[in-house]
């Protein structure tokens, strides 16, 4: 394996950003952009990912640049931390790559009233009642179930539908991306094997990077908005960290099957076959758009459900509703899905495919998708680390309309592989050295803690500090972990 890739071809544009020109492979539409300092830049060297960059660059359709966010690293098809918009008015193309296995894998922060004077104390049991409560895990099944017919009004209708049998209030999807819906979605894109995969999985953690932590805002960075955005130092929140589980893994299968020769029929000429695609507008493009859609509607859907579980805990522990907890939902940002949005290329208004994979919306105050509380000061970015450092609320920016079609990061980014995490771990306990930060770790095995351990992932701090100097998105708050389950 190359571990020095383009040596001496990058060009830096600023502090924050590097250029792989078209002249690195013939056959780039665009040029690659990378938003990285040096040192960010020295860990992406380690894998194929800057590869993966060039790569997409070759996708029939795609506009301005190949995109790279600060927490790249190696994926499928697309590096995460990949962005790339098609234009389909030129043939531009949708790629399950650039979405990814877990479509609609997203975030949300719950903020409450409580402060960590009066949580400090009980993080343990906190923890463990959340631990038994919350089903995590490979292939684990939870206490919601849905018949076929529930199923399709569900993948249709988004978190609206759970909310309407009184699992959260309406309210919540005001903080949800698109409102907790994708609309178009066609559920009956969806094979029934995806269908049956997802049926008792909605309300489930999953394994892999997925959590749920408690958090303690530890530095405010910027008052206005945190104001607005109802957070303030010493405050306790919840992040969720979950996706579309078995149902989107398995939609974007059946289409990767589908767009297996795909390139013979359309005439698409890349150089990586995991880069499958079709047109966006053809019969198979538009079938992968509804079932992709349906999918992220699922994922709404599971991670409200998280979020009411999570509520409920906290009102057996604390004794009180969640509601005078004040466990309200600050913002759910999806970030792997594509989405068909304007953005303006060369001087003029495009509709145009924003595939963003492990990258998420950074949209500023005043857009038009933005729900009207924050129109005034821009869409919350929450941006999770590892477990024993740090996550970060930042603001969407102007810039970020600018360099990235609207993105930013989405989280720290994997710095070794998981075969590598737990080889590096040897006979170390990760949770006892977490407690011994201060933070409890309930995991269903000691193998998932090792692979997800702190040194297994960059530092978040470092590509916070990228995406804020590049302008994309601005530091608003850090939280530490006080403690977290995971599969």
């Amino acid at each position: 394996m190359n571990k020095q890739p383009f040596a001496g071809l990058l060009e830096r544009i600023d502090p924050c950003c590097v250029r792989i020109p078209k002249s690195y492979k013939p056959g780039m539409r665009v040029p690659g952009l990378l938003f990285v300092n040096d040192k960010l830049l020295e860990q992406a060297r380690k894998d194929q990912a800057l590869d993966q960059v060039a790569n997409v660059a070759f996708l029939p359709g795609i506009v301005g640049a190949s995109i790279a966010m600060p927490d790249i690293h190696w994926g499928y098809g697309f590096c995460i931390g990949g962005v790339a918009a098609t234009d389909p008015a030129e043939g531009g193309v949708i790629c399950p790559g650039g979405i990814g296995y877990d479509i609609n894998c997203g975030v949300r922060l719950v903020r409450t009233n409580l402060k960590y004077r009066q949580v400090k104390n009980r993080v343990r049991p906190l923890i463990q009642a959340l631990f038994n409560r919350v089903p995590a895990g490979v292939g684990k099944g939870g206490a919601y179930t849905f018949s076929d017919k529930e199923m399709q009004l569900l993948l249709a209708e988004g978190a609206s539908y759970v909310i309407g049998r009184g699992l959260g209030v309406p309210r919540d999807l005001g903080n949800t991306e698109a409102n907790g819906r994708i609309e178009d979605a066609e559920p009956g894109n969806v094979s029934d094997h995806a269908i049956k995969r997802g049926k008792n999985q909605c309300g489930t953690l999953g394994s892999g990077n997925h959590f749920m932590e408690v958090q303690v805002v530890d530095q405010v960075f910027d008052e206005e908005v945190s104001t607005a955005f109802g957070l303030e130092k010493d405050q306790i929140c919840v992040m969720i960290h979950s996706g579309s589980r078995g149902l989107g893994y398995q939609v974007c299968d059946d289409a990767l099957v589908t767009f297996r020769n795909s390139h013979v029929k359309y005439g698409i000429d890349l150089p990586d076959r995991q880069l499958a695609c079709a047109p966006a507008d053809s019969p198979e493009g538009r079938r992968y758009i509804g079932a992709m859609r349906a999918a992220a509607n699922f994922g709404f859907c599971n991670r409200q459900l998280l979020m009411q579980q999570a509520r409920e805990v906290f009102e057996e522990v604390f004794g009180q509703t969640w509601q005078d907890l004040g466990m309200e939902l600050l913002y759910d940002v999806a970030h792997n899905i594509a989405k068909l949005e304007e953005h303006s290329v060369e001087g003029k208004k495009k509709r145009l495919w924003i595939h963003r994979k492990g990258a998420t919306r950074a949209f500023p105050a005043g857009h038009p998708e933005l729900p009207n509380h924050f129109k005034k000061v821009g869409q919350p970015v929450i941006i999770p680390g590892d477990m024993g450092r740090a996550s970060w609320v930042l603001v969407g920016q102007p810039g970020s309309m600018e360099r990235t079609f609207g993105t930013t990061c989405h989280g720290a980014g994997r710095a070794m592989s998981r075969t590598a995490a737990v080889a590096q771990t040897g006979g170390r306990k990760i949770d006892k050295e977490l407690e011994a930060k201060g933070i409890i770790a309930m995991a269903q095995s000691r193998r998932g803690l090792a692979e997800e351990q702190p040194s297994a992932y960059k530092n978040v701090d470092d590509v916070v500090d990228v995406v804020d100097g590049a302008g994309l998105s601005k530091k608003v708050a850090r939280m530490r972990p006080l403690g977290v389950i995971k599969g």
